[in-house]
């Protein structure tokens, strides 16, 4: 065994694995809900489109990456096993979350995993500020801006198509769905399966394995993989809320969510601002059903899932600070 590949690293790098395919369950079903629940694609092929785009995204760009593994907390401050606590965090919490069908943000876990971690480790001196500036930042795009581009976006869409006979609509809609998709997907692992991998490349700065942060092409792939298989053994639970118990969808609502969300998320990718893809899809299924009507979502269940969402940073947070103590010990 080369010199620094330890045990500690395997063990905290299987621990980062196991919390990608438990990001499979909970998240990575964000992408491809809307286009199963309209009944565009089977869930056989709209997995395969979200497995094939989130890693055509993963290889898109490593600017959230960065953010994730040396924006949040400083790597000089920190053990090995802080990386690891943050994964027992999100593994205990997400897949709480994932046996009642409620989808949580794996981002807002994973931030929270590493604040607490950290805190652990050295304090508070070791949160970075400009991270943080843009962590706050993706809170805004996720929620408002998903929901309003998802409103605007729907309405400027039953405007343009308000003197089609309805079947032309679903059928032209029926199409267009698997390009908004696509998007979805694509950008889905431009954001959300960078984190990830950010969590990976760190691991193995902090094991000396590498000199400097760049993220390797193995490790990219590695973490689209493992993240496609979750959905794939695990993700239904997950479509089923966001798909069918959310508010009723027709192929052009799934459109202009997934288009909207997307968007938002490729915007963000490129300006290295981790961000919920959770939230965002959902505040864009919210208003593209608030468009028909308010009473067209059901807010007990949104409410459920928002409550999800106020929880995870101090639940994760907590998890993940008596996890470093422990680990400490072992690591």
């Amino acid at each position: 065994m080369p010199e620094a590949i330890t045990i500690p690293l395997i063990v905290v790098l299987l621990l980062i694995i196991w919390a990608e395919f438990v990001n499979g369950w909970t998240d990575a079903p964000n992408a491809i809900a809307t286009v199963v629940s309209t009944r565009v694609l089977a869930p056989w092929q709209a997995v395969l489109l979200a497995v094939c785009l989130n890693i055509a995204g993963a290889l898109s760009g490593t600017e959230v990456a960065a953010t994730i593994g040396k924006g949040i907390i400083a790597p000089d401050a920190i053990h090995i096993s802080t990386v690891g606590a943050a994964m027992v965090a999100i593994i205990i919490w997400s897949t709480i979350a994932w046996y009642y069908g409620i989808p949580t943000s794996e981002s807002h876990a994973l931030i929270a995993g590493l604040t607490g971690a950290g805190l652990a480790a050295g304090g508070t001196d070791v949160l970075l500020i400009e991270g943080w500036q843009k962590v706050l930042t993706g809170l805004v795009f996720s929620t408002f801006l998903g929901f309003l581009g998802g409103l605007s976006l729907i309405i400027i869409l039953l405007r343009a198509v308000l003197n089609s006979t309805p079947g032309f609509v679903r059928r032209f809609f029926s199409r267009a769905q698997i390009l908004s998709a696509a998007f979805m997907a694509f950008s889905h692992g431009s954001n959300d399966a960078q984190k990830f991998m950010g969590a990976t490349t760190l691991a193995l700065v902090l094991a000396g394995v590498l000199t400097e942060f760049a993220v390797p092409l193995w490790v990219i792939l590695l973490n689209a993989a493992v993240m496609g298989l979750g959905t794939a053994f695990g993700g239904w639970r997950i479509m089923r809320t966001m798909g069918f118990r959310l508010t009723k969808l027709e192929p052009i609502h799934g459109f202009a969510a997934e288009t909207a969300a997307a968007s938002v998320i490729e915007i963000a990718s490129r300006l290295g601002i981790p961000l919920s893809t959770t939230h965002t899809i959902n505040t864009a299924i919210m208003g593209v059903g608030s468009a028909r009507r308010l009473s067209a979502v059901r807010w007990g269940v949104a409410r459920n899932i928002a409550l999800a969402w106020i929880v995870t940073f101090p639940v994760c947070g907590v998890l993940a600070f008596v996890a470093a103590l422990l680990l400490r010990l072992f690591l």
